[in-house]
């Protein structure tokens, strides 16, 4: 069986990788560098928790991929020898005014209800664990169990494993599927037809570029986000934290990574004086020490945003089509179980977690 992926993101070379694991050949076809996109422009943080709005699908499919995490890792180091410095280091949202107090109070109840642990922390006890964060924090939930990894990192390692498993990875750019009796053979490329017994799209907020592989292309749409690192001498935290409109993500070496706005503006990947001013006035809330921290690097990222902020994952509308695309603000955190439902349902496997909620020809793409 040959598969060809569309897309070198770390979820197109995860899939890539568990095919020619499961004895598939892939030809991973990629328009540009290898997670030059949103895969290199993220944070990396892996908070099912920090981020969930409530229970349901999304949630259980979050949390089932952070589960895979710790394994992922040491297989990947092992097949690619690097490591993706995945870190277990816990989440803190905190909280600066009474109505953020009681919505997260509220957050941290369900969840408990739920079996997933999550506590609250007054004031004192969020200054003791993190010392720089802003005296005006007037506590904070902790998700113990959420993480990080260094996603540049991942797309290296995710890169080098799909190669070294036999992956072939090809430059070209995809104009759209090639069509027979009803079923999708393959792709035209500005480097020729490639052929295939299953096409697999996962080209991020390019899906709908793909000719084809949306009955909508507005299903999948581009969300810019802004980003900013600064460096401290030594790390100025050590848990991932949240605040209520962005986040700051420590790297182990002082790097800090500040974000991120939520913008529609198509595909202008142009960092902007107001994306940054948001940016960094959030960071400087949640830790005002940084003022004086050098400014080490700006950019902007496109995530793949469905209507209903869900992914589209499994079976296209054509046979042979398959889809993994729609992650929007947590592709990193969805690809070791991606990778897993993908290959399983590629190779006709019993699936690991229920597609259902997540298939392409849900109302919520369709309308």
């Amino acid at each position: 069986m040959e598969v060809l992926v569309v897309g070198a993101g770390v979820v197109g070379c995860a899939v890539a990788w568990r095919l020619q694991q499961a004895g598939v050949r892939c030809t991973v076809l990629e328009r540009s560098v290898p997670g030059a996109e949103a895969s290199s422009a993220a944070a990396g943080i892996l908070a099912p928790q920090a981020e969930a709005d409530g229970p349901g699908p999304f949630l259980d499919l979050c949390l089932a991929s952070r589960a895979l995490y710790p394994a992922f890792a040491r297989e990947l180091a092992e097949a690619s020898d690097v490591d993706i410095a995945f870190r277990e280091c816990g989440v803190l949202e905190v909280t600066f005014d009474d109505a953020e107090r009681a919505a997260m109070q509220g957050r941290i109840a369900w969840q408990r209800a739920r079996g997933l642990e999550a506590t609250w922390l007054d004031a004192a006890a969020v200054r003791a664990l993190e010392p720089e964060l802003s005296p005006h924090v007037g506590g904070a939930a902790r998700f113990p169990g959420d993480a990080v990894v260094d996603n540049r990192l991942l797309v290296s390692a995710l890169t080098i494993a799909a190669a070294r498993a036999g992956a072939r990875l090809v430059t070209a750019q995809v104009h759209g599927l090639l069509e027979r009796g009803g079923r999708v053979v393959g792709v035209s490329t500005d480097q020729g037809e490639f052929r295939g017994d299953a096409v697999l799209v996962a080209a991020g907020a390019w899906t709908g570029l793909v000719p084809g592989a949306l009955s909508s292309p507005a299903a999948v749409r581009p969300a810019r986000g802004q980003m900013v690192m600064v460096r401290t001498r030594v790390p100025i935290c050590r848990h991932v934290v949240f605040g209520a409109r962005g986040y700051a993500v420590p790297r182990v070496d002082g790097r800090l990574l500040l974000g991120s706005t939520m913008e529609f503006a198509g595909f202008d990947k142009q960092v902007t004086v107001s994306g940054l001013a948001s940016v960094l006035a959030t960071g400087l809330r949640l830790f005002p020490g940084i003022a004086g921290a050098p400014v080490v690097e700006t950019w902007a990222g496109f995530r793949p945003h469905t209507p209903d902020g869900l992914p589209v994952l499994g079976a296209g509308h054509l046979p042979g089509l398959f889809l993994a695309s729609g992650h929007f603000r947590n592709g990193i955190l969805l690809t070791p179980i991606t990778a897993t439902v993908l290959t399983e349902t590629i190779v006709g496997s019993p699936l690991s977690i229920d597609l259902d909620p997540f298939r392409v020809d849900r109302k919520a793409l369709t309308l």
